[in-house]
């Protein structure tokens, strides 16, 4: 009694020790060309120079209201240009839709504390009770 021999002649086949990488880098190139193309879309906002204060950062909730007010006087509520008059009327709309709706405040460091306290204080008359202010995180110049 011999030893069975597969039919078809050759024997068997040695096992393959190597893998294939192809098809992962192929896959790891993709990914990357995704990441580089949606990463610059999830940066929300407006480039402005925020002053430095030493205060703990707040935790933000999902829906937020940014206000940015940028080195020229432009005026943003999120990333849609909103002028001085119009602010109230807006911010009033969106105080009777959300009456508990927080707004932050991005204003550049240049602007003068004038215009700064306007725009609060028309948000307080539209009738927004919470207003944060947004700095950068304790770099003192």
């Amino acid at each position: 009694m011999g030893a069975s021999v597969p039919e078809g002649g050759g024997g068997e086949r040695p096992m393959m020790a190597e893998i294939n990488v192809t098809p992962f880098v192929d896959v790891m190139l993709v990914l990357l060309v995704i990441f580089m193309v949606t990463a610059p879309m999830m940066v929300t906002g407006l480039p402005v120079d925020l002053p430095p204060a030493d205060a703990p950062p707040l935790e933000a909730p999902d829906q937020e209201l940014v206000l940015s007010l940028t080195a020229e006087g432009e005026l943003y509520i999120n990333d849609t240009p909103v002028s001085v008059e119009e602010l109230g009327v807006k911010l009033g709309a969106i105080s009777k839709e959300n009456p508990d709706q927080d707004v932050y405040l991005k204003a550049d460091g240049s602007v003068p504390y004038r215009q700064v306290a306007g725009i609060i204080a028309a948000a307080r008359a539209a009738g927004i009770s919470k207003v944060g202010l947004v700095t950068r995180p304790g770099e003192d110049e």
